[in-house]
């Protein structure tokens, strides 16, 4: 079972049921940005609220009582847990009606997502950090000062606060929330779970607009919106890379006013080098690897371990080179982005790379991190 079964219910005249069904469809995808896959007990446990066949308070004792039987050791390969309780607890949030646009509203909702996951649960950081992007070629992001998160918060919500939206049009409407939440998003003011404690805000803060968003777009293009966020809040003025809000505007312009625009993680990564989507050629059969051993060019030092991959995953392997060479510390979602892959095969994409001495789990970069050998 994947996601896919919850489409179906986006498309019930039962408002309920299909209510229901946009809460766990999105609160499961947007664990993408974290490159964290929910169980098959909980997409069970969700259909079954979904139906109307238990509550999702009876969801909660279910989802307690399997951990207590069934303990995970949370270990780099393993946050199945973390994305279950926090999967169902988006779905909880996104249920209510309940809203207010405050700080204290923002730094509860981190707090009723995490709590018992991280220490810091509805905490602000009181540490820099920087994060190395696969979008940005292993830069970071300049993320709000320690010492000023709370100040930065309360100006942001300020500010917009006393915004009016009188008189726009829906594309000076977009423009404005993109730069909203994107400026909101680059606070960062918790150690982890920034993004999907700003994606659950802004989804309430959008219906409080009159806006619905109940539609998958959340569900399948997480990653993609927070990709979004990191290009909304780069500069590289000597490389020629601006800070743009264009790729959130598509992504909102989709979510708010149905319209179709392609949306791909490769359009965003600053060195354009997937823009074309050009796949490597490597030649149409194994034979050209040995014949044609140029074509691998740069990863010719693993030649003798390519040999016994199939064109598409020798592909995928030089595409991963290319992003991220043999400096930059890669997670799942970074490969999910480069590669397309979905997420159970990404996972043993990692595994057979790993068994195979292409690449290696690396630690201090957080879990389920890997670099090539």
């Amino acid at each position: 079972m994947d996601q896919d079964p919850f489409k179906e219910y986006l498309k019930q005249t039962e408002p309920n049921m299909r209510d229901k069904g946009y809460a766990w469809n999105t609160a499961i995808g947007l664990q993408a940005v974290d490159g964290l896959k929910p169980s098959k007990y909980l997409l069970e446990t969700a259909i079954q609220n979904i139906e109307g066949r238990i509550t999702l308070e009876e969801a909660q004792k279910l989802l307690d009582v399997y951990y207590k039987e069934n303990p995970k050791i949370e270990d780099g390969d393993d946050r199945t847990e973390e994305a279950d309780k926090v999967s169902l607890r988006i779905a909880k949030l996104l249920s209510e009606k309940a809203f207010s646009f405050t700080p204290n509203e923002y730094i509860s909702i981190h707090k009723k997502l995490f709590t018992g996951v991280y220490h810091h649960a509805g905490m602000i950081r009181d540490y820099n950090l920087t994060k190395k992007e696969w979008v940005l070629n292993g830069a970071t992001v300049l993320y709000g000062s320690a010492s000023e998160l709370r100040a930065t918060l309360e100006y942001d919500f300020l500010q917009e606060k006393n915004y009016s939206y009188k008189g726009l049009s829906m594309d000076e409407v977009v423009h404005h929330l993109a730069v909203f939440v994107s400026r909101l998003w680059q606070i960062h003011i918790f150690g982890e779970g920034n993004t999907r404690t700003t994606a659950v805000f802004f989804i309430k803060y959008l219906r409080m607009l009159g806006f619905e968003a109940t539609n998958d777009i959340f569900a399948e293009n997480a990653w993609y919106f927070r990709n979004a966020l990191v290009r909304a809040n780069y500069n590289d003025l000597k490389n020629g890379v601006h800070e743009t809000t264009e790729f959130l505007e598509l992504f909102l312009q989709n979510l708010l006013l149905d319209e179709q625009h392609e949306l791909h993680n490769r359009s965003m990564h600053i060195s354009g080098m997937f823009a074309n989507d050009q796949k490597a050629d490597i030649g149409a059969k194994k034979a050209d690897i040995g014949a044609k051993k140029a074509d691998i060019g740069f990863l010719k030092e693993y030649e003798n371990v390519l040999l016994s991959f199939s064109v598409k995953t020798i592909a995928h392997v030089q595409k991963m080179y290319e992003a991220f060479g043999k400096d930059i510390v890669f997670g799942r979602a970074d490969v999910q982005a480069v590669t397309g892959l979905k997420h159970t095969r990404t996972s043993e994409f990692l595994k057979i790379l790993t068994e195979a001495k292409l690449i290696e789990p690396v630690r201090g970069f957080g879990k389920g991190k890997y670099r090539f050998r």
